[in-house]
């Protein structure tokens, strides 16, 4: 059954009173959302530890199988603007389920691919069906239960939102071990109905606007389309092609620019636009959407460096780098629900700056890698990161949206969604630029140093030869010189990760100073209507 409000003017939705069962029922109906929204959101992470099963799977070479990530992210980054007008036009609780019914049948296809081009385009209806899931149960923390009671919600959204991409790689490793790759996407199915069943029965109903649908500006959807699309392979693609080195990348470079100044032409020049950037008027949102940015950068680099380290470095399995990632997880889980609490008593600024600080700490502490770093150095970075992620996002998203009439609520988390995924698009096109040309810095200054006549290289020299000799090896001489430069390499790569983890420390630390320009909602005037509608 639907949920049901008090007696309201018509047109005005108001939330249901607390302890009422209309309240419980709308509640499992938000979290059955928050479920879907967990899916879409994990799978862009999952396949990460099974490409190889995958590759095999479908006989693709190493340069193919990536399309099955990229696809899905490029169709992703698509489909989440676009989210504010099919709310409007469909309802929030026709988009979600729509939505949700999608990107489950597209997972069981996904499954069932019968070949890499089959997968791609499988993976590519899946990231964009699952795309509104996400802004679309942030919208509905706001606008079903209204900024000021909607504490417990938008924690978990911000739970799911750093735990999801972080658990990623780790369980989609253990089904793969476990099962076979095929579970990576059939995992989706019994959760998709689920909450597909859920959200449709017990979420409040509202009209169709479909006129918003017909009278579409065509021309602001291509470039909008073409605009992302393309911004998101130029950076996914960029590090290993060189960017300007690559003819074809280039292209693609003023493709990108070009639908671009359409796209934001098109914006502000119609009175229907595909996307409302007028949002961006709100200074509270503009500072939310620039730390959101920041968030993703850290949130999906963090998720991407680490693993990276524990397996070329220390040479971990999936299982492994699953245990120390954990790390972060529980920290999340531990300070999601601290954070919440504290939002009632304390300034919300405080809070993300604290999260700020503790991430920037974390961050920072883990650039003293050395290539013996296990669990025990790791932990207090992990655990700091992982509750400084999740206590700036949650507060800041309630400011950043909180201060926005309810209309616009469903275009504002697609943008601020979006700005968190370009975040993270950017920010690791930027970590494998760094990563390439650290590496190449670091092999060429520890070469330099590397003389054969120093007594520290010839006592390693000395020491590694009897060694080999002693073990039978047929040229102890060369083996010695290849385990020297094997360790130096290691170091090299050491050396580089830290990098990497500084500059992400740094971006943090300087959104400190974007905090103060944040400005926490106002509390509610006695009698003012919680909302405009159910959407």
């Amino acid at each position: 059954m639907s949920a049901t409000a008090a007696p309201a003017p018509p047109g005005v939705y108001v939330p249901p009173a607390r302890g009422t069962r209309e309240s419980l029922m709308l509640n499992i109906g938000f979290f059955a959302m928050v479920v879907g929204m967990f899916m879409a959101i994990l799978d862009i992470q999952i396949v990460a530890s099974s490409i190889q099963k995958i590759q095999a799977g479908v006989s693709a070479s190493a340069e193919e199988i990536a399309w099955i990530q990229t696809s899905y992210l490029i169709a992703e980054v698509i489909g989440i603007p676009l989210s504010g007008l099919l709310n409007r036009a469909l309802s929030m609780r026709r988009l979600f389920v729509y939505s949700a019914v999608g990107f489950t049948i597209s997972s069981a296809m996904c499954a069932l691919a019968w070949d890499l081009n089959s997968l791609i385009v499988f993976r590519c209806i899946q990231g964009f069906m699952g795309a509104a899931m996400i802004p679309t149960t942030m919208a509905a923390a706001f606008t079903l239960f209204g900024p000021n009671r909607s504490m417990i919600q938008q924690v978990a959204i911000g739970m799911v939102a750093t735990l999801a991409p972080s658990i990623g790689p780790t369980l989609g490793g253990w089904l793969t071990e476990n099962f076979s790759w095929h579970w990576l996407f059939l995992v989706n199915v019994i959760p998709g109905i689920i909450a597909s069943v859920l959200v449709w029965n017990l979420t409040p109903k509202a009209p169709m606007q479909l006129s918003l649908i017909r009278n579409i500006d065509i021309m602001g959807l291509a470039a909008m389309a073409l605009f992302l699309g393309a911004f998101e392979y130029v950076f996914e693609e960029g590090p290993t092609a060189g960017w300007f080195e690559d003819d074809q990348l280039v292209i693609w470079m003023f493709l990108c620019s070009l639908a671009g100044v359409i796209f934001f032409w098109r914006a502000f020049r119609q009175a229907n636009p595909v996307v409302d950037l007028s949002v961006f008027k709100d200074s509270n949102f503009s500072v939310g959407a620039i730390t959101a940015t920041v968030v993703g950068f850290g949130l999906f680099g963090s998720v991407y460096v680490t693993p990276l380290f524990l397996g070329t470095v220390r040479g971990y399995n999936a299982e492994q780098i699953g245990h120390i990632m954990s790390i972060g997880g529980l920290a999340m889980f531990i300070a999601g629900p601290i954070s919440g609490a504290l939002m009632r008593r304390i300034d919300p600024r405080i809070i993300v700056g604290t999260g700020l600080t503790l991430a920037a700490v974390g961050l920072y502490w883990n650039s003293f890698l050395t290539s013996e770093s296990s669990f025990e150095e790791l932990f207090w970075p992990q655990a700091l990161r992982g509750a400084g992620l999740i206590m700036s996002m949650v507060p800041n998203n309630f400011m950043a949206l909180g201060t926005l009439p309810p209309h616009k609520l469903p275009n504002a988390t697609g943008l601020i969604t979006v700005c968190r995924n370009l975040g993270g698009a950017v920010g690791l096109a930027a970590l494998n630029t760094l990563r390439l040309n650290y590496t190449n810095l670091h092999n060429q200054e520890i070469a330099a140093g590397m003389d054969p006549q120093r007594p520290e290289i010839a006592a390693f020299l000395q020491s590694a030869e009897a060694s080999l000799r002693a073990a039978g090896n047929p040229d102890p001489a060369g083996a010695a010189i290849a385990q020297l430069t094997y360790r130096m390499q290691m170091e090299a790569q050491v050396m580089t990760f830290n990098n990497m983890f500084l500059v992400m420390a740094i971006c943090f630390a300087v959104m400190l100073f974007m905090t103060p320009l944040l400005k926490p909602p106002a509390p509610p005037q006695p009698g003012a209507a919680p909302g405009a509608g159910a959407h």
